[in-house]
């Protein structure tokens, strides 16, 4: 009869309670937090050394300006600020400067967000460091009102009446024709009769041609 023999047991293998479980994510969540409010911090001190920079520079150019001009900044800031965080990225800037009637070329937009620029804050959902590359950069509206205030106080008079020119002379035929008169009346709300507009025309049409031209324009406005 065979004897029995007795195999020597297997050392038991030091399974982990949690093997096959997922990482807990609130380390993670820890961390992408605390690089948000790190990054937060970091944005409002660079906006406020902005501020300073500025003032340091001299006196403010928006309080040169006209109420006017002043709205007419904050509105075009506005319109491209969609989440209202008072910044506008690379395009958003480049549009903005277009409606205030400045073409300005890449590599001019790209200096100006160097200079003026502040890193996007990182997303929860994706808490690497914001990137610094300039089409990547942030203009806080203190920036944008000290670049377009500058460059407004330094525009040639005859460049911001020829602007206006360009306004009323629908289809660039050079000259402001009662037609014209018409329509910008009546897009402002304007209650002008026929006789008064027509009155309009004659008074400052030097040429005796029925219209306005560019250098009457321009005379009416100097005067």
């Amino acid at each position: 009869m065979a004897s029995s023999s007795t195999h020597p047991s297997f050392p038991q293998r030091p399974y982990n309670a949690n093997l096959g479980k997922l990482p807990d994510r609130t380390a993670f969540n820890t961390t992408s937090t605390a690089q948000q409010r790190e990054a937060q911090r970091l944005e409002r001190e660079r906006e406020r050394l902005e501020k300073e920079r500025l003032e340091r520079e001299g006196q403010d150019p928006m309080n040169q300006l006209s109420e006017e001009q002043r709205e007419e900044i904050n509105e075009a800031f506005g319109l491209f600020d969609l989440d209202k965080d008072k910044k506008i990225d690379y395009h958003e800037f480049k549009v903005a400067l277009k409606a205030l009637g400045f073409d300005l070329p890449k590599s001019e937009l790209v200096a100006l967000l160097q200079t003026h620029g502040i890193p996007a804050a990182p997303s929860p959902h994706d808490p690497s460091p914001a990137s610094t590359h300039p089409t990547r950069l942030l203009l806080p509206l203190a920036a944008f009102q000290h670049l377009t205030a500058t460059r407004i106080l330094a525009r040639d008079p005859r460049e911001e009446i020829l602007r206006a020119f360009d306004l009323f002379d629908e289809g660039g035929k050079g000259k402001i024709d009662l037609q014209d008169l018409r329509r910008v009346a009546r897009e402002l709300g304007e209650g002008l009769g026929e006789e008064e507009l027509a009155a309009m025309i004659d008074e400052f049409d030097l040429d005796g041609d029925g219209a306005i031209d560019r250098e009457e324009f321009v005379g009416i406005c100097l005067q």
